[in-house]
């Protein structure tokens, strides 16, 4: 113990296991001569400071709340305020008071319902895409996201549209960030259209980033800070993992700054954002239907076969031991590698939403905080088998020329979409825990 702050092997383990995965990445590289040590180095660098910035220098001044210190201001105030049109548009289902007696079979013991997921927890994705769309258009995101692009492209020395790109994914999502370089994707190498598609990978987009945060509140420690941070954490890994596998081995054309997307006025970008947000509202609800449907068939069919290990089967627990040593190398403890590993497996099967509603229902006193903190960063990200299909869909629209490229390179965005939102959740596993616990 150091001033307060502990730290032991899990902790070092962690720093080992970053330095396994980036073995493991050059091992099966296409040019194992061509080792990018130097940006690998730079990442690692720019991902510890990262950390440090947005939890190290807030401990310092003192500032931050506890895990049970209640409802972080910000999604208190978009769940409020989602709430308040909810509860207009949707009556009683938007503003959970349903407590009428035709309707008091579905009340729970404190007299209310639960909370219908796709009319008061979904909202929030128009409201922060509408909210998003406005502060792009006033300039404001686009100057967050330019500055973000500057560091990734003086610290890791990749082109301007590369860079811009991978920047832009910790805000918006997988398919609408590359919109802001399409003028250069026909000219861009491999090696860069891979670092682009395992940034989509490795982030989560800011609409959806504040549903997770509000399922998890009370579960982890300022949890749209972690949220944010993982997918800071996850953008120079995405970048570093991805010439690790394939090094750049041209010379980029994609050079010049792109022109962004624009609206035409405050009022557009709001309704095209809110609009935009409820395509994704549609599209996560069919989704989650679906997964959770074959979810349910698949443990269904597991409970023909013999108990293992004094417990019945299901596909949870299978995934986790596939990916319990994976989880146990960035830092999760033996005993709970497993039941890690089970949530990373569901998000890389299924979606990452399933794996943060499944994380979100894990009981404070079943899950070890700092293991749910590093799980919490390792399934942050859009790397899973459906989001294959989404994104080769949407950049072959917008450069078909390009499409073999894209579909070659498939399979290595999502081993290093996966690989890099683990490095985030080891950057986190190496730190005492007490540095994120706001305490």
């Amino acid at each position: 113990m150091l001033d307060g702050y502990t730290w032991g092997w899990d902790n070092g383990r962690a720093l080992i296991g970053i330095v396994l995965i980036y073995a493991f990445c050059w091992a099966i590289s296409a040019n194992r001569k061509a080792l990018p040590w130097k940006i690998i180095l730079g990442a690692t660098i720019l991902q510890f400071s990262f950390a440090f910035l947005f939890f190290g220098v807030p401990k310092l001044l003192g500032l931050g709340g506890t895990v049970e210190g209640g409802d972080n201001p910000v999604v208190k105030a978009l769940v409020d305020a989602t709430r308040y049109g909810t509860s207009f548009v949707y009556g009683y289902v938007g503003d959970n008071t349903l407590v009428a007696q035709p309707f008091t079979p579905f009340t729970t013991a404190e007299g209310l319902v639960p909370p219908s997921f796709f009319f008061q927890i979904l909202p929030l994705i128009i409201v922060v895409a509408a909210l998003s769309a406005m502060l792009w258009h006033w300039g404001i995101l686009k100057w967050i996201t330019n500055a973000f692009a500057f560091i990734f492209r003086r610290t890791m020395g990749i082109s301007g549209p590369t860079s811009l790109a991978v920047s832009a994914n910790v805000f918006m999502g997988m398919t609408e960030a590359p919109l802001l370089i399409r003028p250069y994707l026909k000219s861009m190498t491999r090696s860069e259209l891979l670092i682009m598609m395992t940034a989509g990978f490795a982030t989560i987009a800011g609409s959806v980033m504040v549903v997770y945060a509000t399922m998890l509140d009370g579960k982890l420690p300022d949890p749209i800070t972690q949220l944010f941070v993982a997918s800071m954490i996850a953008a120079p890994a995405a970048v570093s993992v991805a010439l690790t596998l394939i090094p750049e081995t041209e010379t980029s054309r994609a050079t010049d700054q792109p022109a962004d997307f624009k609206y035409s006025s405050t009022m557009d970008a709001f309704s095209t954002g809110a609009t935009d947000g409820l395509k994704i509202v549609f599209n996560i609800a069919t989704m989650l239907i679906a997964a959770l449907a074959l979810l349910y068939l698949v443990n269904e069919g597991f409970k023909a076969v013999p108990d293992v290990a004094g417990a019945p089967l299901s596909i949870e627990r299978i995934l986790g031991w596939i990916f319990a040593p994976l989880m146990y190398m960035i830092g999760v403890p033996l005993d709970e590698a497993a039941k890690s590993g089970g949530l990373m497996g569901v998000k890389t099967v299924l979606t990452e939403f399933v794996a943060f509603i499944q994380l979100a229902n894990v009981p404070l006193e079943d899950m070890d905080p700092r293991t749910r903190m590093i799980t919490a960063h390792a399934v942050c990200g859009f790397a899973n088998f459906g989001s294959v299909g989404i994104l080769l869909g949407g950049l072959s629209i917008m450069e078909p020329e390009r499409r073999d490229d894209f579909m070659k390179l498939a399979w290595h965005t999502l081993l290093a979409g996966t690989l890099a939102t683990c490095l985030s959740g080891a950057v986190v596993g190496s730190l005492p825990y007490e540095l994120f616990s706001r305490g």
